[in-house]
């Protein structure tokens, strides 16, 4: 056990590459349907719309070129910390706009994205990343 601890403890700056992939690819997967086709953007922006976000086209557009974008950056590791702030301010709208009040398990993937990029934030990118 010692020695699985020493090993964990000297690679301990890797484990940051599993969230950036699982961020970043959680990010790319869920927005490329709206990058790709503009039918989607626009059910996207009826989305918002029936949440009260003022220009719910813009809003729609700026989210999900965001999300992509940042979830590029991510994974390839290219300023994460400007990244992650750009992901924290639309994951707290998020929260704020559309899951108040959504159960638990409807709010989580928000929450995850949100406390994964407050950990990019605060952390940035050590290892593997395109500076």
């Amino acid at each position: 056990m010692k020695k699985l601890n020493e090993f964990l403890n000297k690679h301990s700056k890797f484990g940051e590459i599993f969230i950036r992939i699982m961020l970043g690819f959680h990010l790319i997967y869920g927005t490329q349907d709206n990058v790709f086709s503009w039918d989607r953007m626009l059910e996207f922006s009826s989305f918002l719309e029936g949440f009260g976000f003022p220009f719910p086209i813009v809003s729609a557009v700026v989210s999900v070129y965001a999300q992509f974008f940042c979830g590029i950056m991510y994974i390839v590791g290219f300023h994460v910390r400007v990244a992650a702030l750009i992901m924290v301010l639309n994951f707290i709208v998020a929260i704020i706009m559309v899951h108040i009040g959504d159960s638990y398990p409807g709010m989580f993937p928000a929450i995850v994205m949100l406390a994964g990029s407050l950990y990019l934030l605060f952390n940035g990118s050590k290892v593997l990343s395109i500076k």
